[in-house]
């Protein structure tokens, strides 16, 4: 079963995945279109997977990269166009995550 923790680290990703789609890829008949849906599912995969569990940081200050070169790349564009739209859109989830960062991440 996955942590509570890493439940909200996916939901908050979507929510941002969302936000950056709708913004630049405008689906219509679909909440996401094709490409947002695999990174979507990419995400979930890698933060149920993440080696640090519950203890995960956020993925700014994690000192491994678990996502490929490509993929961290599109994830970057849709956390810096969303980051700051989430404080509008989902201000419960955005705080969280700003207090989830301020965490130290755990050392291996």
């Amino acid at each position: 079963m996955i942590d509570n923790r890493l439940h909200r680290a996916q939901k908050t990703v979507s929510k941002m995945i969302t936000l950056y789609c709708h913004a630049h890829h405008k689906p219509y008949h679909t909440s996401l279109c094709l490409d947002c849906l695999d990174l979507a599912a990419y995400a979930h995969r890698r933060i149920e997977r993440c080696p640090y569990g519950a203890d995960k940081p956020t993925c700014a200050k994690c000192p491994i990269h678990c996502y490929q070169a490509d993929r961290r790349e599109q994830i970057r564009q849709v956390m810096r166009f969303a980051g700051p739209r989430m404080l509008l859109h989902h201000p419960r989830l955005a705080i969280l995550h700003l207090v989830d960062g301020l965490h130290k991440p755990p050392t291996r």
